[in-house]
Order: structure tokens, then sequence, then C-alpha cells
């Protein structure tokens, strides 16, 4: 069965690439959103069991989409993909419930040892 997955970045060539670097051997349905408004949606409506999120976002952050989903859907699994590789950044992520922190550029075998470790692959 198909996992849900989200791909949540402003930016149609990062939501490209990283549907791209998806092992081809995942079973996934993916849903993209443009902003974080959207990201939540995708998740309130079980399109995004994972969630591949950006920072940068318009309308609602990153931030704001995990401290949002700390509150009403701790289940997510939340994978933040970002060129803000600030210690700071990774630090305000990972307390906010994300379950891993990947920079940009996307690294597609990075991207599959993440899945391993995380057991969704």
């Amino acid at each position: 069965m198909a996992i849900p997955i989200t791909i949540a970045d402003d930016s149609a060539l990062s939501r490209k690439t990283i549907r791209r670097a998806l092992p081809p051997e995942w079973e996934v349905s993916i849903c993209e959103a443009t902003n974080g408004k959207e990201a939540i949606t995708a998740v309130e409506n079980g399109l995004a069991e994972v969630l591949f999120l950006d920072l940068q976002m318009p309308e609602m952050d990153g931030y704001q989409v995990l401290t949002y989903l700390k509150q009403h859907h701790e289940k997510a699994v939340v994978i933040v993909i970002s060129a803000d590789i600030q210690p700071e950044a990774q630090a305000l992520v990972n307390a906010l419930g994300a379950f891993r922190f990947l920079k940009k550029p996307l690294e597609p075998a990075l991207l599959g040892q993440t899945l391993k470790e995380l057991g969704l692959l």
C-alpha cells in the first residue's frame, strides 16, 4: 500500500528535485504544497504520513507548520529540507519535532539512507 507523502516547498524546482530523489522502490502517493497552510491541509486530510518540509515559505513558514503539528499531529513524520543550515535552525526544528534535517541541495543517497534509518523504506 502506498504511503501518502507531501512535499512542501514554495519552489517548483525544489519540489521536483525532491520528487526525483525519492527511491524508485518506495511505494508512495505524492501530494505537493506550495506553502505551510497547504502542508497542514495535506496532513489534516491524510495526505502526509511523511512530510518533506522547507522552512522558508509564504503564508506560513516551516517553523509554524512544525509548531502546529507538534500540538495537533505528533504522528506525522517530518523531514525538513532547507538551505538554512545554521545550527540554531537545526536545533529549533529538532526541538519542534522534526525527525531529520537535510540540507539543500538534496543528495538522493542521503535521502534514501535517512528513509531507511527511519524505517520508512
